[in-house]
């Protein structure tokens, strides 16, 4: 829970150090480059920090192994839950992230050592609807999640869960950022609700430490 009230309304704001944004768009981007028509290679990290009443504040992330097509049970999960209520193009596989369990217990075990929670996830959207085949042009990505997103959403019920947008035109990659909690629990056609987002930046520090000088 997020706080001791967690309706919707009272979600705290989420607070990100400008490292931790760096550290993954820097992963996307490669993966990225890597990224082809048949493979939508995808980019995921668990996000670690600490929680409030008033802000959830994310320090650090972790990568970790996609055991999308060799876990027995995202194998499973895959062929009787997602595909059949989100396409076939999830039969791909290599589309979308199945954590290696065995690495998340590590980083929790890892982030209860540190003093830190595991509060959510964070995965890329790439500009499908230019680099992806003609076939799946007409799916336009953004920061806002898919129908596919809510569902891991729903089944983590992680607080929080963060979309990277990144897109590559007139030779350079921009990206976009925003923060969803996950639908209501037991709820079937509700949404998630997007999170108030700050992203702590570099020349704000420096700032604040010649002010101490």
């Amino acid at each position: 829970m997020l706080n001791d009230d967690p309706s919707r309304d009272d979600f705290p704001t989420v607070l990100i150090d400008e490292g931790v944004v760096d550290e993954f768009v820097s992963a996307a981007v490669t993966t990225y480059q890597r990224i082809t028509p048949q493979s939508p290679l995808p980019c995921f990290a668990l996000l670690l920090g600490n929680l409030t009443s008033e802000a959830a504040h994310i320090r650090s992330l972790r990568f970790g192994r996609n055991v999308r097509s060799t876990d027995p049970s995202a194998r499973r999960e895959f062929t009787d839950a997602i595909v059949p209520n989100f396409g076939p193009a999830y039969e791909n596989e290599t589309r979308a992230w199945w954590f290696d369990p065995y690495e998340l217990l590590r980083i929790s075990r890892d982030a209860d050592h540190a003093r830190l929670e595991i509060l959510g996830s964070i995965h890329m959207h790439p500009d499908w609807h230019r680099i992806g085949p003609p076939s799946e042009r007409g799916l336009v990505l953004s920061e806002c999640p898919t129908p596919m997103d809510q569902y891991i959403f729903r089944g983590t019920a992680w607080p929080i869960n963060a979309i990277c947008y990144l897109e590559h035109r007139e030779g350079h990659f921009f990206h976009a950022l925003a923060a969803w909690g996950p639908p209501e629990e037991g709820s079937t056609d509700e949404g998630c609700s997007e999170l108030p987002l700050r992203v702590q930046t570099t020349w704000a520090k420096a700032s604040q430490q010649n002010a101490l000088v």
